[in-house]
């Protein structure tokens, strides 16, 4: 799925190295060899499409390394903070070095700007999304994601305080309200993991807040559907006809059923053919059904 690019350069303010401290950052453009950098540890991205990745190995033949990696000191290496699949490419291409920003940045630090790249990527999916948004909330509230996540769901039902105010700054620069993220978004990371997967693999979250209401037997043959271009009506469609099937025999029919076949006169008033496809009907039956309703009488 393809969302347009997010402006997150408003971030910059919680990013901004010693920016409390009023220090500069100190910034260095240089280029480095390829084999002196490392991915980060803190790198968001699970998966680099083949695809893309080879798309952009053709553009940096052609052209470069157009805008330099963000990488920070580690002992006699660099970190990749912001880039890696520039990095990845350029060693496809066959380069020796690449381009990059020099900043000395703190683990904390290099975790949100990786955050922050990965939200301004052009394919990001729902899921990656949420993910990205609630890593960046579990470091403006000092938690993991899972207790971030917990924590934003009892913020819902609490009187604004501190910590409320931290992230209803943090979503302003993120483009909506954290309230809106709480009650809509961190609920699909309840969804079943291959629908998770599947919308990570490109499935629109539109079609997969669909598939997620359907009988978990269902949601496998609809994702393929879903894969295959169905639309949300064909989805819904699918689901009413499943449930239309499935649905249980009213109490007042099933009271007219017993009666009907517990009864001689009903029974006598068929016709010969209705007789006999009775009589099949009951022999094809399951045996602990059949043993129930002889000793009810039948």
């Amino acid at each position: 799925m393809t969302r347009p690019k997010r402006d997150v350069s408003k971030l910059a303010g919680l990013l901004t190295i010693a920016a409390e401290a009023g220090q500069p950052v100190k910034t260095v453009v240089t280029a480095l060899p390829v084999t002196l950098l490392s991915p980060g540890k803190s790198q968001p991205r699970r998966d680099f499409d083949a695809m893309k990745l080879e798309q952009l190995t053709a553009s940096i033949l052609e052209h470069g390394v157009l805008q330099p990696l963000l990488v920070r000191p580690v002992g006699e290496r660099y970190e990749i903070v912001a880039g890696e699949r520039r990095w990845r490419a350029a060693q496809a291409a066959g380069l020796q070095e690449v381009p990059v920003l020099v900043r000395e940045i703190d683990p904390e630090k290099a975790q949100q700007f990786a955050l922050i790249e990965n939200l301004q990527r052009e394919d990001l999916n729902a899921v990656d999304e949420v993910d990205a948004k609630l890593a960046l909330v579990a470091l403006t509230l000092s938690l993991t994601p899972a207790a971030a996540r917990t924590r934003l769901t009892q913020m819902l039902r609490e009187q604004p305080g501190e910590q409320h105010a931290a992230v209803e700054q943090l979503f302003a620069v993120l483009g909506e309200t954290w309230t809106s993220f709480a009650k809509n978004k961190l609920r699909i990371l309840n969804w079943p993991p291959a629908v998770l997967e599947a919308v990570r693999s490109g499935l629109r979250f539109t079609l997969a807040g669909v598939i997620v209401t359907a009988p978990p037997e269902m949601q496998a043959k609809l994702i393929e559907l879903a894969q295959a271009g169905a639309s949300r009506e064909d989805l819904r469609k699918k689901i009413k006809e499943a449930q239309v099937k499935l649905a249980p025999i009213p109490r007042i029919e099933r009271s007219r059923v017993a009666s009907a076949l517990m009864s001689e006169t009903w029974f006598n008033r068929l016709d010969t053919k209705r007789q006999q496809a009775l009589q099949d009907w009951l022999e094809r039956m399951p045996g602990s059904l059949k043993e129930t309703l002889t000793e009810g009488g039948l």
